[in-house]
């Protein structure tokens, strides 16, 4: 069999737990993202349904101001 010297067992070792977590961060990051576009955290319909609930009825203005401040804010 193979006789691997104790240093070099203990490089490859580290060198397997940076390359896992440097391809873990991008993958989960890619997933992140496309959750978000698949999924975005508020959108028109949420901000009609949140007016209605304080017993206002939006203009189509008010409700594109309101999504122009919440995409400003990111």
């Amino acid at each position: 069999m193979w006789e691997l010297p104790i240093w070099s067992a203990v490089i490859m070792i580290i060198g397997c737990l940076i390359a896992g977590g440097v391809i873990g961060f991008f993958g989960a990051r890619y997933y992140f993202k496309k959750q978000m576009e698949k999924n975005p955290p508020i959108n028109e319909k949420m901000i009609r349904a949140m007016f209605k609930s304080m017993g206002r009825n939006p203009s189509e203005k008010q409700v594109r101001e309101v999504m122009r401040n919440v995409n400003s804010q990111k």
